[in-house]
């Protein structure tokens, strides 16, 4: 006799699991790898298979043999981590840094909540973070190492485009006279961006990603436009105000991380708000604080950080927007 059995709501269910929106946002991501592996040859792919390797291994051996519980690894979520966070390093990263970067995403920022879907913030941003703070030298050194496909590649590049502007502001140049020096162009950036993390080498290829997991229904556009839409529109007052002391507004857009980090990093379901509402002000807030960084922090970067902070503040987000409810509530029901 087949059993009834009662349980509490949602009973409605997705196909959706875990395994196939990890294995979605790894498909995203491929793009953004080829190209990296087009410009920086085994260095993309050295990153990359460390901190895939690292990111399962650490997150076995922790269920396995520390809590001694369910073993998580085939559902993708620590090679995806491992995965972001080499494209979040310098090409030139020495593998042990990608190591321990890894170690430190799965190890404390995941594993120490609980594991996945329990922790508070974004693995991957923690992991680079600590090595930023831990490391400053090797993080912020974009030196090209050579490719496999590419002849005469500038070797010699060792800042970011952002990094050059806050340098060149701070010797008392203007825009009119970084850009210029430095070969900034707007098709440079958006395909082939010369200084930078392993990920950000192509706009093209991230905003190709971003394309896929809308289609797949992976993420909503709410938090990836508004953290876009808070930095063009907080740019261009300031660009208005002074265009030789601050940059435009695309070039804010195309630079320092802002599309990767909004597209991959700020969307993650477990570190983000629920709800619409909650997602856009969660956006802005990462928008805001990654000016204030670049404007006047001493990084020149700060999406990282921005995202970080922002994690803290979904509870609170989620306390006050909450999702709306299916069905409603009826008299005499």
């Amino acid at each position: 006799m087949k059993k009834l059995i009662v349980s509490p709501a949602p009973h409605l269910h997705g196909n959706e699991s875990t395994k196939s929106l990890m294995r979605d946002v790894i498909i995203a991501l491929a793009p953004s790898l080829l190209v990296s592996v087009y410009f920086f040859g085994f260095s993309a792919i050295k990153l990359a298979l460390v901190g895939v390797a690292t990111a399962v291994a650490v997150e076995y051996v922790i269920q396995k043999y520390i809590v001694k519980t369910k073993i998580t690894v085939n559902d993708y979520s620590a090679a995806l981590t491992g995965l972001l966070l080499s494209l979040n390093l310098p090409p030139n990263s020495p593998w042990w840094i990608m190591f321990i970067g890894s170690v430190v995403a799965i190890g404390i920022a995941k594993m120490t909540f609980g594991g996945v879907g329990q922790n508070l913030f974004n693995p991957a941003l923690v992991g680079r973070v600590f090595l930023l703070v831990s490391f400053p030298v090797i993080m912020t050194d974009y030196s090209i190492p050579t490719s496999w496909f590419r002849e005469g590649i500038d070797a010699g590049s060792g800042a970011t485009a952002l990094s050059i502007v806050k340098e060149g502001l701070a010797k008392g140049l203007t825009m009119d006279q970084i850009f210029p020096e430095n070969n900034f162009s707007y098709a440079q950036m958006l395909f082939s961006k010369i200084g930078g993390s392993v990920g950000e080498v192509s706009a093209l290829a991230l905003i190709l990603g971003f394309v896929y997991l809308l289609i797949r229904r992976v993420i909503r556009p709410h938090i990836p436009v508004a953290i876009i839409g808070t930095v063009l529109l907080f740019s261009a007052i300031f660009w208005l105000i002074n265009p030789q002391m601050y940059a435009d507004p695309l070039f804010n857009v195309l630079t320092g991380g802002i599309l990767i980090g909004s597209i991959f990093m700020a969307t993650d379901y477990v570190t983000s708000p629920m709800s619409k509402k909650g997602m856009v002000l969660y956006g802005v807030g990462i928008g805001i604080i990654t000016m204030l960084i670049r404007y006047w922090g001493a990084y020149p970067e700060g999406i990282s950080f921005a995202i970080l902070i922002m994690n803290a503040t979904v509870p609170l987000i989620n306390m006050y927007f909450k999702p709306k409810k299916f069905g409603k509530e009826v008299k005499h029901g």
